[in-house]
């Protein structure tokens, strides 16, 4: 055994001691502390993250999706072994749960590269834990498979099916407006979510577990499955057995991440994106998972896909159905072969096989309710913009599929608040010098300032909405849940905090939007800029001296590098 030179399974990446053989002595002499067989112990081995928490309801069904998958991996001959990564639940963590997607990306490409497997099993859900998983896994260069937890089935409320979040925030507009009372919004809280897995909509963890699916880390028909069916299980043993054949395949390491995402497969991605109308979170996500392979996320080439692009899914926040009715629809799969003629076909799969092949094994039945033809789109073009000028120098985001078209040419006096806590102070004053027609600004919720939260939903005024006010153009260097909707500008760069453009907004400012001609622009003139600009301070921030915060002070990037680590971004 000593002087096995096969170099996987239990003697990959031995301990240095200084002596091989010793370091495979221990090693082994440990392994049989915990019971296995020596003939276990002699096979390849399949790590498997486990991310369930206390704090993480996304992942509640995590160790039943484990068990499922250790019985794929026993069966193609491996051995399965679970190890614990950084759990991030969405509503549980603060400041935001972005703070700390950078944070696990590092745990799971430590923990993958430093402990004994031949492969990985990628299991998550929630809205950062993809993007977190599939950053890890290209860094550690390890073949991986990528397993989702699965969006959670609807509630019922008086006769009327809800879901997490989209319903949420539809129901917490109401509350604001005078609509609903005490007593009707607490038995609405108790019927948004009522099953383990994500959130039931087209939110930022149903986008990025498709596009998991389309970028072919993934197994077909994955990501739509829901956490309470059968099928998620049976999806889970599936990908255990692929995980081990990575893992025993001598070609194992020619399906890594960083050999299955290319240029063609990242465009692939985006007209996927566009086409279930995402969330815009997925934008900042894909840009970091480019980056790790040193490609960039061109924000043209995002505009050009989305004139030639429909939206074909029709799921809230923009349509009228759930995850569970594009599972029942047909999945991904379905969407994928809709969008066929616009995609590339050639780019590799984790299955071992081309996109193409996997779309011509796939069942043709599609329910057309949910997933539309291309000459029946719920919209010819896709569902996000992506905008520049004065006002964002370096980008910024707008969902158009879920805002208001009215909105989309419009000029606007700046109602601005300074920080999170300036809006939470005066949001609802009565005394708010504010109308319909304002452009509500929000500075400081960037990656420096804050974490770049999803605060980027700007309430509507209380006194406007109590007057019936739906919506209208708000703007700031914040994300947003990929469940909202609005005429919302968001990840706005440079963040306000580095004294950009966004930073130097004055109540009382002219600000000019266009969507046709992808422009936000701030109407002040130079001289003026440059006053502000001269006296300009900057807050704060949610760095620190010490520990991880003191890592994202010194080193985060902008949103339109995927607001990544300097230091952890491919050549």
């Amino acid at each position: 055994m000593a002087g096995d030179k096969k170099k996987r399974g239990l003697l990959n990446g031995l301990t240095h001691y200084g002596d091989p053989g010793f370091a495979a002595y221990l090693r082994r002499s440990f392994a049989r502390s915990m019971g296995y067989s020596e003939e276990m112990l002699n096979r390849p081995i399949v790590g498997i993250t486990w991310t369930a928490s206390g704090f993480n309801n996304c992942h509640r069904g995590v160790p039943q999706l484990v068990e499922a998958a250790k019985r794929g991996v026993l069966a193609a001959g491996a051995l399965p072994l679970e190890f614990p990564v950084t759990s991030l639940g969405e509503v549980f963590l603060n400041p935001t749960s972005l703070l700390y997607r950078n944070l696990m990306a590092m745990d799971v490409e430590e923990m993958v590269r430093a402990q004994p497997m031949d492969s990985v099993l990628l299991v998550g859900g929630c809205d950062k834990t993809l993007p977190a998983l599939v950053m890890g896994g290209i860094s550690a260069g390890k073949p991986a498979v990528v397993l989702a937890t699965g969006p959670m089935s609807t509630g019922r409320y008086h006769g009327e099916r809800l879901g997490a979040c989209t319903d949420c925030r539809r129901f917490w507009a109401q509350y604001r407006a005078g609509g609903l009372d005490d007593q009707q919004i607490g038995e609405i809280e108790g019927n948004l979510a009522t099953t383990q897995g994500t959130c039931a909509v087209m939110g930022t963890a149903s986008t990025m577990a498709i596009l998991c699916e389309a970028l072919g880390l993934m197994l077909p028909g994955g990501a739509a499955v829901p956490a309470v069916h059968a099928d998620r299980l049976r999806q889970a043993e599936a990908s255990g057995l692929r995980a081990a054949q990575l893992a025993m395949e001598g070609r194992g390491g020619d399906l890594a991440f960083d050999r299955i995402i290319d240029a063609k497969a990242a465009e692939n991605a985006l007209r996927v994106l566009l086409a279930i109308s995402g969330s815009t979170n997925a934008v900042v996500h894909l840009a970091a998972i480019f980056g790790r392979l040193g490609l960039a996320l061109d924000m043209d080439l995002l505009n050009r896909l989305s004139d030639e692009t429909p939206v074909l899914v029709d799921l809230k926040p923009t349509g009228a159905h759930y995850m569970e009715d594009l599972h029942a629809a047909g999945g991904v799969p379905a969407v994928l072969r809709a969008l066929r003629p616009q995609l590339h076909l050639d780019v590799m799969t984790v299955t071992g096989k081309t996109l193409g092949e996997v779309l011509d094994e796939s069942d043709p039945w599609v329910d057309t309710a949910v997933v539309r033809t291309p000459d029946n789109p719920i919209s010819p073009q896709g569902g996000l913009v992506a905008l520049s000028g004065s006002l964002a120098p370096k980008g910024a985001i707008l969902k158009r599929a879920a805002a208001t078209p009215e909105l989309f040419e419009r000029e606007g006096r700046a109602v601005v608040f300074t920080s999170l806590e300036d809006l939470s102070a005066r949001i609802d004053d009565p005394d708010l010098d504010v109308t319909a027609d304002d452009f509500l600004v929000l500075q400081n919720a960037g990656p420096l300032a804050s974490g770049m939260p999803e605060a980027g939903y700007l309430p509507i005024p209380a006194k406007l909405a109590r007057a019936g006010v739906k919506d209208m153009v708000r703007i700031s260097d914040a994300r947003m849940s990929g469940t909202a909707f609005g005429t919302i500008v968001l990840h706005v760069s440079p963040e306000a905090a580095l004294g950009s453009p966004l930073g130097l907004v004055r109540n009382g400012d002219r600000i000019r939007l266009s969507v046709k001609e992808r422009r936000l622009d701030l109407l002040v003139d130079e001289a003026e800029l440059a006053a502000r600009r001269a006296a300009f301070a900057p807050p704060p921030g949610v760095g620190a001296e010490r520990g991880w915060r003191r890592l994202w002070r010194d080193h985060v990037l902008q949103a339109e590098d995927g607001v990544d680590l300097d230091l952890l971004r491919g050549a």
